[in-house]
């Protein structure tokens, strides 16, 4: 089977040919981390323009557990080899397709388990998904094992939307649409979150694309904390839709 890098930000980063003018440094974004304390970076990828803007372009190119942003992948496979037959079968007490969005965990260690480790493992390495490793086949994207940078999260979300990634089409078609949290007729807005502990930080993803007028413009962002009662999804949120907003996003102009 071909071998599928995440090359989307490789190129920007520095990880290959680029020119200076491929990214900018996003530093005003900087003010939205700092509101709560928080460490991270964002990266915004306008597909039409081919532009990068970045915030915090070291920390993007430093692998960490991806925890919830891995059930994409887990999707896929599942699809893929008939670990899971449609988004509506039910898996682990309840539909697929709620259990992606409410990101249940009980259902993807069950879709883990019925793949396999060796499947599993023959499809990371199809796909180049971050350092590849797996430790027990119903935990690895939770304990530090499998480890992946937020440029290579971007490249992964956005070969995923454009049905480029090594699986059938309709495999890739189902968990794109799975991601779509909401569709008005000034844009779709698609991602996918993930929350992780590495000693006493708390790690915090979110992954997707916001679509206006057929123009993707896709995005990821990483942050943690220390603060044992933050709400990391609310966080991530919070983030996400702020430094969207401020670059012009959900007026259905872009």
């Amino acid at each position: 089977m071909k071998r599928f890098g995440l090359l989307l930000i490789a190129a920007a980063l520095g990880l290959g040919a680029c020119t200076p003018n491929n990214v900018k440094d996003a530093k005003e974004w900087q003010q939205h981390f700092a509101k709560h304390k928080l460490e991270g970076c964002f990266m915004l990828f306008d597909n039409g323009q081919g532009t990068f803007r970045v915030y915090n372009i070291d920390r993007a190119k430093e692998r960490m557990v991806p925890a919830g942003i891995f059930e994409p992948f887990l999707t896929l496979t599942g699809l893929q080899t008939g670990a899971i037959r449609d988004s509506v079968v039910t898996v682990a007490g309840e539909p697929f397709n709620q259990a992606f969005r409410n990101a249940s965990l009980p259902a993807f260690q069950e879709v883990a388990r019925t793949i396999g480790k060796d499947t599993l493992q023959r499809w990371m390495d199809s796909v180049g998904f971050g350092n590849r490793k797996i430790s027990r086949v119903d935990t690895f994207w939770l304990d530090n094992s499998l480890q992946i940078s937020p440029d290579e999260v971007l490249g992964f979300t956005k070969q995923l939307y454009f049905s480029q990634l090594p699986y059938q089409k309709r495999a890739q078609e189902l968990t794109a649409g799975l991601m779509i949290m909401e569709k008005t007729p000034k844009y779709i807005f698609a991602w996918k979150a993930g929350e992780a502990r590495t000693g006493a930080k708390r790690i915090g993803w979110v992954t997707g694309w916001i679509e206006e007028n057929l123009h993707p413009s896709f995005f990821v962002l990483n942050f943690e904390t220390e603060d044992p009662s933050a709400d990391m999804k609310a966080l991530g949120q919070e983030l996400t839709r702020n430094i969207l907003s401020s670059e012009g996003f959900y007026k259905g102009e872009r």
